[in-house]
Parts: structure tokens; C-alpha cells; sequence
């Protein structure tokens, strides 16, 4: 029987862009199914103890900056350590990603392009033609994704429940891989030890 990952992500962490499309290869070698839940990481930091990005000291935040440096060589991936549009208001982007779960589609590729979006390409999810164009390299369409979909505000309502979700599970990062058995890897850089505990469990 498949194992089933809750991958908890942020559309706009470059972690979660970084660890997205090796993540989606270790789940296809072990035959893993991937249940994405996108979740509000602000409310997660505040329960758990984390901070936002400008509320960090100087040092964290130069650290940060040279980890993404670091990591983008190691991925081999065109990413933007500052990009234009970070962060971009992603909750209609958000709503897209639940709108192609909730209909069988590719949620995880279409997370990836939009999230390429930001970290490769320097465009904004306020721009309703960059939704599109991320959804057309995921092979969707956009605005088929929301017609006669669920409303926003039941997307919305996913989307918190995500979240909730995520906080029971014992998240506090993004992105976050947890196995059925509720062992957490948090981070993009915790991708080999989340291998390593599919390789065992095969």
C-alpha cells in the first residue's frame, strides 16, 4: 500500500520552491502519494515560537541569504536570492493550488511553477495572467481550475483547515514532509533523511 505524505508548504518560501521538484522524484521512485496542504505559515510562526522574515535579526537574515546562495548552487535552480515580488500576496494563487487538488489534478507541479513564478521569473501573484501562465507550464488550465469550482471562501476555509491541520501535526516550517506515522522532516534540506525513511519503510 502507498505511503501518503502531507507535504505542508508556502507558496512563497524559497525552501519550498528549492525542495519541490526533488521531492516530487523521491515520491515517484518510492511509489508515494503526495497530499499537498498549502497552510498560513504567519499564524503557524506565532503558535510555535518562529518569526517573520523582517522581524529576524540582521545576522539571520545574512545567514539566510547565504544559505539560499548555497543551496541554489547544490539544486542547480536559476533562483533569485531577493527577488522582485517577495513576498507576493498569494492567497488567490493558494486558492488555485486547493482548486486542482480538490479535482484530481497536479496540486505539487502546479505549486511548483507558481512558486517558480516568484523565485526564477520575478513575477507577482497579483497578476492574474502570471496565474495563468503558471498553471499552462503545469499542463492546467486556470480558469477551468475555478469555473463552477468551490468558492473562494470555501477555498479559504481549507486553507485554515490546513493550517490547523499543520499545527496539530506538530509544523512549525516550511516546507514540512510528514509520514503516516507522523515523523516530521521540516525543511528542504531534511529531503535525503525523508528518502532515507521511504527506502526503510519499502
Amino acid at each position: 500500500m502507498a505511503i501518503t505524505i502531507d507535504y505542508y508548504l508556502s507558496l512563497n518560501s524559497p525552501w519550498t520552491y528549492m525542495g519541490s521538484g526533488p521531492f516530487a522524484e523521491i515520491a515517484r521512485r518510492y511509489g508515494a502519494q503526495v497530499n499537498v496542504k498549502p497552510a498560513k505559515f504567519g499564524p503557524i510562526f506565532e503558535q510555535t515560537g518562529g518569526l517573520p522574515l523582517p522581524k529576524r535579526s540582521p545576522q539571520r537574515q545574512a545567514y539566510r541569504l547565504m544559505e539560499l546562495r548555497r543551496w541554489r548552487e547544490v539544486r542547480g535552480l536559476p533562483l533569485n536570492v531577493e527577488p522582485k515580488f517577495f513576498p507576493s500576496d498569494d492567497a488567490a494563487a493558494t486558492r488555485l493550488v486547493i482548486a486542482a487538488k480538490l479535482q484530481g489534478k497536479d496540486a505539487h507541479k502546479l505549486s511548483l511553477e507558481l512558486a517558480r513564478a516568484i523565485w526564477e521569473r520575478e513575477e507577482s501573484f497579483a497578476d492574474p495572467a502570471v496565474m495563468a501562465s503558471s498553471a499552462q507550464r503545469a499542463g492546467l488550465d486556470a480558469a477551468a481550475l475555478r469555473a463552477g469550482g468551490p468558492s473562494d471562501a470555501e477555498l479559504d476555509a481549507l486553507y485554515e483547515k490546513y493550517t490547523q491541520d499543520a499545527l496539530k501535526a506538530g509544523v512549525f516550517g516550511a516546507p514540512s514532509y510528514v509520514l503516516p506515522s507522523g515523523e516530521i522532516f521540516w525543511g528542504q534540506d531534511r529531503l535525503e533523511l525523508l528518502e532515507r525513511a521511504l527506502k526503510l519503510a519499502a
